[in-house]
């Protein structure tokens, strides 16, 4: 069996290293990995319109331009599996990810309608979907949001930013947030898969909030579950989490 060329794009530093760095240890050696990826975070007032542009540049159009290079060939071959790394983000917006959200809606629009035409000469395409992963490149992001200039903003929405947003996002990536090389191990069990799905979430303590959005079509369920569980339930949101960081615990530990 010859050298496979997986695509793996649109992910944060922390698992594309990951991913990559597990694929290059294949003992066959079967691999060849590209990936990319850029954050953000904070109110949409306070976000520059050119960094904006840049993350969306990355973030989408980076998958576009190399899908746009390598398809043809694939086509040509009737052989291929294009792997994105997506994000949960891109089933379900989430509060003051606004435009990260929307990079990641637009990744799984473009695979979704791609994977139709890709089928049809044998090519194969997986958004893999991580939730909270534990990363440097996260890391580094929250500690620049930590001194975000919000001064564009009113006092009321840099209070939720700050005292609401910041401190919940850091108990639930403490609670049910993954490690790099979880990810990428789920994402080679993926590309090794003689028949892969189009969808994978790579952790499934997330999977009830991304339900949610399937479960009604007026889409007002998962919106209206998410303001009260930030803004209403503050003790029943600490309990969940309390309760889903002992079960991811179990499950690291079987």
């Amino acid at each position: 069996m010859g050298t496979r060329k997986v695509l793996v794009t649109g992910c944060s530093s922390g698992i594309g290293l990951a991913l990559a760095v597990r694929l290059a240890k294949d003992k066959l050696r079967r691999f060849k990995v590209n990936n990319a990826g850029v954050g953000m975070i904070g109110p949409l007032e306070c976000q520059n319109v050119s960094a904006m542009q840049e993350l969306f540049n990355t973030n989408f159009f980076g998958l576009v331009r190399l899908v746009k290079e390598l398809l043809p060939d694939m086509k040509q071959r009737q052989s291929g599996h294009i792997v994105v790394m997506s994000s949960v983000l891109g089933i379900q917006g989430l509060l003051f990810n606004d435009v990260y959200a929307a990079s990641k809606f637009a990744v799984e629009g473009f695979c979704e309608s791609l994977a139709v035409q890709a089928m049809k000469f044998n090519v194969k395409m997986t958004l893999v979907e991580p939730g909270p992963v534990v990363t440097e490149f996260e890391k580094k992001v929250y500690e620049e949001a930590e001194k975000m200039d919000l001064s564009e903003t009113d006092e009321e929405t840099a209070r939720i930013f700050r005292q609401i947003y910041l401190k919940y996002s850091h108990k639930v990536f403490n609670s049910v947030g993954q490690t790099p090389e979880e990810v990428a191990e789920q994402s080679l069990q993926v590309i090794v898969s003689k028949n892969p799905p189009f969808r994978h979430q790579t952790n499934r303590l997330y999977m009830p909030l991304t339900a949610m959005k399937h479960a009604d079509p007026t889409g007002c369920l998962p919106i209206d579950a998410f303001y009260k569980m930030i803004f209403q339930h503050d003790r029943m949101f600490n309990a969940s989490l309390s309760i889903l960081r002992i079960l991811h615990r179990r499950m690291g530990a079987a």
